[in-house]
C-alpha cells in the first residue's frame, strides 16, 4: 500500500508518497525518509492521530490506513525536548510531594496550559505541589481544563502555564512581528481547530499569515493563514502576585475548540459509549476511570469484574478485552506478545513464507463507508451512474454498490440479495451481456486461507444462494428451483463486472470493476456442472433505464484511481528505474535489449497521462433551485467548480459539503441556522430536547425561541441528485 509523509513547517514541499507494507517497522519508514527526505532518523518525529510513532511497532499496529498522512516534525534540540517532556509528565511518586505556594500564582487562578503538542487550553489551579527537597521554584501545578470539568487535573510545569488570555484584539492593534494567541487546525487549515501561538509575518487588508508554534519545542510551521480574525486573543505575560491585576473572569466565555467526542458533543452529564466509561456509559467520577493503554477505552474501576478498590499504582494498565495471560513472559530475542484481539487475528501468527503480504492492495482494506442509504439497501445507490470504473474491490465497497470485499454475493439469507460481482471464477458462468447465467457460491475448500480453487462437493441452497433465489419473483423452492412469470416484478440486483471476466466475456471492462446497473432474476435451478458436482445456476436479465456500457453510443468511462494512487505508482516506477539504471549492464546489443525490454509498459504509463473528462452541465431546473438557496450560495458556489470534472465529482462535493455533523450523514430535512450552517431537523431537535440550544458546528447561540424550519428548496435540490437516499433515514 501507499501513504504520505506531511513535513510539518514546510509549506512549499509537497506530501511524499511513500510505497510500503503495512508489516513494515516504524524504522523501515525513517530509512526511507531518509533517503528521501535527507533527514537523519534521530531527528525524525513522527506522528499519525495524535500517537508518537515507537520504532519496534509496524504500521499495522497503528491501524494506519491505505494513502493516511503521517506527519513528520524534525527535532532541533533533543535534549531541551526530552527535558520539557520529563517537565510536561505528571510525577508518579505522588508520596513525595506537599503541598506549596507560588510566587506567581494562586489556587483558583484561571490560567492557560499548554498541552504537549503545543495548543493552549484554559484552565483553573486546584492545587499546587512541589517535591521534597526541591528548590521552591520547580513546582507543579494541578489544572483542571475548564471545558471539562470532570476529569482529572493535568500536572504542568511554569514554563506550560500562564494567566488565561481574555482581551480579544482587532486588525488595528496587532502589528508584523507581534505573537499572538488564535485559532489553527493543524490538519486542516480550513476548520476551526486549537489555540497556538502565532508570529505575525503578514498583514494585508483582511488577511493575516504568521508562523504557528507546534509543540513544547516551537517547532515553525509558517506561512499560515488565520481564517477567525474576530477571535485574536492578546497573550498575557506571567507576573508576580502583586503586579497582576485581577481580572473578572465571570464574563469572559470559554473559547471555542472542536469537540472531542461528536456523538454526545461534549455534553458533561449525557452518558456516552464513545467518551465515557464502556460498562456503564457514564462521566461521572473521573479520577476513578482506568484508560486501557492498547484501546483507549475508559473504565470505571468499580465497573470493573471484579471491581477495584483504588487506581492501581503500575503505569500501564490494560481492560479486560486486551490484557495477555500475566504467566507469558516474553524472553530475551522472543516475539513481542499481542494483545486478545490482535492476538486472534491472521496477521499476528506465524508466517510459513517470506510472501510480504503487506504491500498489496487487496488487504488495505476500506478508508470510509457509504452512509447515503444503508447495508441492506436495494436498488441502485444515489449518485453513482451506470458505467462507473473504480480500480479497485475496496473503492466499489466504500462507495456501496458492492461491500463485500471478497465474497461475490452480497445479501441476507432472511431478505435478498442486494449485489454481485461477475469476476470468472466459476467455469460455468455464461455471460451475454443483457443477460447471464451465475453460479452460486460455495462446494469449495478453501481451507488455509486459500482465495480460489476447484469445486470438490456439491453447493446447497443456504446464505448467499438463498438470499439471490429470494430475488426472484416466484415461490422459493429448496429442491427443484423455480422460474418467474413476471420477472420484471423480483428484487432489483446490482451487478458489478471485474476486469478479470475478459478471459471468459467480451462484456468486461478493460481494467478495474465496473458497475452495469440493475439486473433481476429471471429463474434458478440446480444444475450438474462441469467439475461433475452440482451447483445452483442463476439467470439475470437487465432492467435498468440507462444504456449499458457496452453499447456504441455509450463512451468509455475514466477510471477512478483511489487518492494518492497515481502519484504513488509515479514515485514507484521512478524507484525501479532508479535501481535498473544502478544495475544496467555494459553498452553491448544483449544489454540494450534487455533494458529496452525492461522499460515500464504502456499501460503504466497511460495512467499517467491526463485523461479527458466531461463537464457536468446542471438541469436547468436543478440550476434554479441552487439559485434561490441564497443562504447557501457560498457552499454552492465552492460545488460548482467541480462541475469541469464531471457528474460524480461534483454529486461526492455536495455529498461532502452538505454533511451532517451530528449523524455525520447527508442531511435530510435540512434545518439551515442563522450562523449558516446545515444540520438535519431530527439531529437540531435531539440538542434542543437535551436544552442545548448552541449550533453543533460554531456553538451560536441559537436560543431556547429557535425555530425549526426545514429549508425545502435545499431538501428538494438533495433528493434531485441523490433519489432515494431518504429512504434510509
Amino acid at each position: 500500500m501507499y501513504i504520505k509523509i506531511r513535513k510539518l513547517g514546510d509549506k512549499h514541499t509537497e506530501d511524499l508518497p511513500v510505497n510500503v507494507s503495512k508489516k513494515a517497522k516504524i524504522q523501515e519508514l525513517r530509512e526511507i525518509i531518509y533517503k528521501e527526505l535527507g533527514v537523519s532518523t534521530e531527528q525524525q518525529r513522527l506522528l499519525y492521530k495524535g500517537k508518537q510513532l515507537v520504532d519496534d511497532h509496524c504500521l499495522m499496529e497503528y491501524n494506519v490506513q491505505l494513502n493516511d498522512v503521517i506527519q513528520l516534525m524534525v527535532k532541533t534540540e533533543s535534549d531541551t525536548i526530552s527535558l520539557k517532556l520529563n517537565e510536561f509528565t505528571s510525577s508518579s511518586e505522588v508520596n513525595d510531594e506537599e503541598d506549596a505556594e507560588s510566587i506567581y500564582f494562586r489556587v483558583g487562578d484561571n490560567v492557560d496550559m499548554r498541552d504537549i503538542h503545543g495548543a493552549w487550553f484554559e484552565g483553573k489551579i486546584v492545587k499546587i505541589t512541589k517535591r521534597l527537597n526541591i528548590n521552591d521554584m520547580d513546582l507543579t501545578y494541578h489544572v483542571i481544563r475548564l471545558s471539562e470539568l470532570q476529569r482529572a487535573p493535568w500536572d504542568v510545569g511554569l514554563n506550560d502555564i500562564r494567566p488565561r488570555s481574555h482581551c480579544v484584539l482587532g486588525i488595528e492593534d496587532i502589528c508584523v512581528s507581534d505573537t499572538v494567541l488564535v485559532n489553527y487546525n493543524i490538519d486542516n487549515p480550513k476548520t476551526r481547530g486549537y489555540w497556538y501561538d502565532l508570529k505575525i509575518t503578514k498583514i494585508s487588508g483582511e488577511k493575516i499569515m504568521g508562523t504557528i508554534l507546534f509543540g513544547i519545542d516551537k517547532a515553525p510551521i509558517d506561512d499560515c493563514e488565520i481564517l477567525y480574525l474576530n477571535e485574536i486573543y492578546k497573550i498575557e505575560p506571567t507576573c508576580l502576585l502583586d503586579e497582576t491585576a485581577k481580572v473578572d473572569y465571570s464574563n469572559v466565555p470559554l473559547r471555542k475548540i472542536p469537540f472531542n467526542c461528536l456523538r454526545c458533543k461534549d455534553h458533561p452529564t449525557r452518558k456516552c459509549k464513545e467518551c465515557g466509561c464502556k460498562v456503564c456509559f457514564g462521566k461521572n467520577n473521573w479520577e476513578e476511570i482506568l484508560l486501557c493503554d492498547e484501546c483507549d477505552d475508559g473504565y470505571h474501576i468499580g465497573c470493573l469484574t471484579p471491581p477495584l478498590t483504588e487506581i492501581p499504582k503500575e503505569d500501564e494498565w490494560y481492560c479486560p478485552q486486551c490484557k495477555t495471560d500475566e504467566n507469558e513472559i516474553v524472553k530475551a530475542g522472543d516475539k513481542l506478545k499481542f494483545s486478545k484481539k490482535r492476538a486472534k487475528m491472521p496477521s499476528a501468527k506465524e508466517e510459513t513464507n517470506a510472501r510480504d503480504w503487506g504491500r498489496g492492495m487487496a488487504c488495505v482494506g476500506r478508508t470510509k463507508e457509504c452512509t447515503i442509504v444503508s447495508k441492506d439497501h436495494i436498488g441502485p445507490i444515489p449518485g453513482i451512474e451506470v458505467g462507473t470504473c473504480w480500480k479497485f474491490r475496496f473503492q466499489v465497497s466504500e462507495v456501496g454498490i458492492h461491500r463485500p470485499l471478497v465474497a461475490g454475493i452480497h445479501g441476507r439469507e432472511s431478505s435478498y440479495a442486494y449485489s454481485i460481482v461477475l469476476s470468472g471464477g466459476y467455469e460455468d458462468d455464461i455471460d451475454n451481456g443483457d443477460e447471464f447465467y451465475y453460479t452460486g457460491s460455495g462446494g469449495r475448500d478453501l481451507s488455509g486461507n486459500k482465495r480460489v480453487n476447484e469445486q470438490s462437493c456439491d453447493q446447497v441452497l443456504t446464505r448467499m444462494n438463498k438470499a439471490l433465489a429470494m430475488n426472484c419473483n416466484a415461490k422459493f423452492n429448496p429442491k427443484e428451483g423455480a422460474e418467474a412469470e413476471n420477472w420484471k416484478g423480483g428484487k432489483p440486483v446490482r451487478v458489478v463486472r471485474n476486469f478479470k471476466l475478459a478471459k471468459h466475456s467480451k462484456y468486461a471492462p478493460k481494467d478495474g470493476n465496473r458497475y452495469d446497473g440493475i439486473y433481476k432474476v429471471v429463474k434458478y435451478y440446480p444444475e450438474k456442472g462441469k467439475s461433475g458436482f452440482t451447483v445452483w445456476r442463476y439467470l439475470l436479465r437487465r432492467d435498468d433505464p440507462a444504456p449499458a456500457p457496452w453499447q456504441k453510443d455509450h463512451e468509455e468511462s475514466e477510471i477512478i484511481y483511489p487518492p494518492g494512487y497515481l502519484e504513488a505508482q509515479k514515485t514507484k516506477e521512478k524507484a525501479k528505474e532508479s535501481e535498473k539504471a544502478k544495475k544496467s549492464p555494459s553498452k553491448t546489443k544483449r544489454g540494450a535489449k534487455r533494458a529496452h525490454s525492461e522499460q515500464p509498459s504502456n499501460q503504466i504509463l497511460g495512467m499517467f497521462k491526463k485523461m479527458k473528462t466531461d463537464s457536468y452541465k446542471l438541469e436547468n431546473e436543478l440550476a434554479e433551485k441552487i439559485d434561490i438557496d441564497a443562504v447557501n450560495q457560498h457552499l454552492w458556489r465552492e460545488c460548482k467548480e467541480f462541475l469541469k470534472l464531471g457528474k460524480s465529482k461534483f454529486v461526492s462535493k455536495v455529498e461532502e459539503t452538505f454533511n451532517c455533523i451530528c449523524c455525520q450523514e447527508l442531511v435530510y430535512m435540512p434545518i439551515t441556522t442563522i450562523c449558516k450552517h446545515n444540520i438535519c431537523k431530527s439531529c437540531l431537535g435531539r440538542s434542543f430536547s437535551a436544552e442545548i440550544y448552541t449550533c453543533p458546528y460554531c456553538r451560536f447561540e441559537l436560543g431556547k425561541d429557535c425555530k425549526i424550519i426545514v429549508n425545502e428548496n435545499l431538501a428538494a435540490i438533495l433528493q434531485k441528485l441523490f433519489p432515494g437516499y431518504e429512504a434510509s433515514r
